[in-house]
């Protein structure tokens, strides 16, 4: 259970300021670091177009050690060449000399339009201007600041034994993750063996934002990071991993909620299948079905759409149309006659399902006990009208 009244964790320090990346004046810069040594677990994009934030960060965590991240809001610098890869790498250097630390204790991250240059002038004259020490905390205000098109900041908290999980994140929409998703970021005073954190994170990334699905492009600058100080002790690696999987859990949900354009949640919950894999491979073909999206964004209870996203995964032979059910809520609409004798009514029970903010879709394999739950949401005019003027 997420909390967003539990305290913030100790020792972390936040820095956010407009360094000129957009020409709104909002918050675009930002600084989360941890005051002592930390503990770092990351996963990226794999994406082939991924920009130098992802190169240089991967580089910096692969000893599971660093102190924080900067993160430049409204510019992925992303496709942006030799150029590109040395402003990031005179940010980074820059920010690490300011706060006194090495620059590859820290980790970089970019989001926004790509084939930008960063407009270099501007930041220096900001990172000039920055002095240690940090505030501490503020890790609401670090969440509002990494935005793009999000319409609210998006942050989760949980507690663990004395420690405290927090997590804050970014993104609505070019977003099917692929090892990691958007911009999550998690702070804790939680101590853990640096390899079992490690797989830990990993095992909750996949459940929770690799389950994640706006539109099915994979951003070319996702980055998902946990840094632990241990100043709040050992804590119960099961313990930690459940709160961590909450924490997660909460944002991706939100993310979900705030897609762009989304006025409706959508999880997909597949069970029976072969293994995990084939579980996931079902869900995200329902969940990233744009018939499916619109037809839970119409209210229309037209079940024949997941039927055929399910059939979409023509290499599972071992799917058996007579086999499979399917669920909208604890309304069973296949095969026909399942929830009852009269398929009117069964439409308006499906109908009544979907009027909800939340529709959750049950799909049962019959093939052996594998199981995974996807989430998404619905796609509707907002979203064709944002990306049709996303940078003009």
């Amino acid at each position: 259970m997420t909390d967003n009244a539990v305290r913030e964790p100790r020792g972390f320090a936040v820095y956010t300021a407009p360094a000129g990346l957009a020409d709104d004046g909002r918050d675009d810069f930002t600084v989360l670091v941890s005051t002592e040594r930390a503990v770092v677990s990351a996963v990226f994009t794999r994406s082939r177009f991924a920009g130098p934030s992802v190169t240089l960060s991967r580089a910096a965590a692969a000893n599971l050690s660093a102190r924080g991240v900067v993160v430049l809001a409204r510019n992925a610098n992303v496709a942006t060449g030799a150029q590109g890869e040395a402003n990031a790498r005179e940010v980074r250097a820059s920010v690490a000399q300011a706060l006194g630390l090495s620059e590859d204790e820290l980790l970089i991250a970019s989001t926004g339009v790509i084939g930008r240059q960063y407009p270099m002038e501007s930041i220096r004259d900001h990172i000039k201007t920055l002095s240690t020490p940090l505030p501490n905390g503020g890790l609401d205000r670090a969440a509002r600041a990494i935005m793009t098109t999000d319409t609210r900041p998006k942050t989760a908290r949980a507690q663990v034994g004395d420690a405290v999980i927090a997590g804050i994140a970014k993104g609505v929409g070019m977003l099917e993750p692929d090892m990691a998703t958007l911009l999550v970021f998690f702070a804790t005073d939680a101590q853990l063996d640096p390899q079992e954190q490690d797989r830990v994170f990993r095992r909750v990334m996949d459940r929770t934002f690799n389950a994640l699905s706006i539109d099915t492009d994979t951003s070319t600058s996702d980055t998902a990071a946990l840094f632990a100080n241990g100043l709040a002790g050992p804590v119960d690696g099961v313990r930690f991993e459940e709160a961590l999987y909450d924490v997660a859990l909460a944002l991706v949900k939100d993310i979900a909620h705030d897609g762009e354009g989304a006025g409706k949640l959508i999880e997909v919950r597949v069970s029976g299948a072969r293994d995990t894999a084939q579980a996931k491979r079902v869900g995200k073909s329902v969940v990233n079905s744009p018939l499916v999206k619109t037809a839970v964004h119409g209210g229309d209870p037209n079940w024949g759409r997941v039927a055929m996203a399910i059939g979409k995964c023509s290499e599972d032979t071992d799917i058996d149309q007579d086999k499979v059910v399917i669920r909208f809520g604890d309304v069973a609409v296949y095969p026909p006659g399942t929830g009852g004798p009269d398929e009117d009514e069964v439409r308006a029970a499906v109908a009544e399902q979907m009027r909800g903010s939340e529709v959750v879709i049950g799909i049962d394999l019959a093939v052996a006990d594998g199981a995974f739950t996807v989430y998404g949401c619905d796609l509707t005019e907002g979203y064709v009208r944002l990306n049709a003027d996303y940078s003009t």
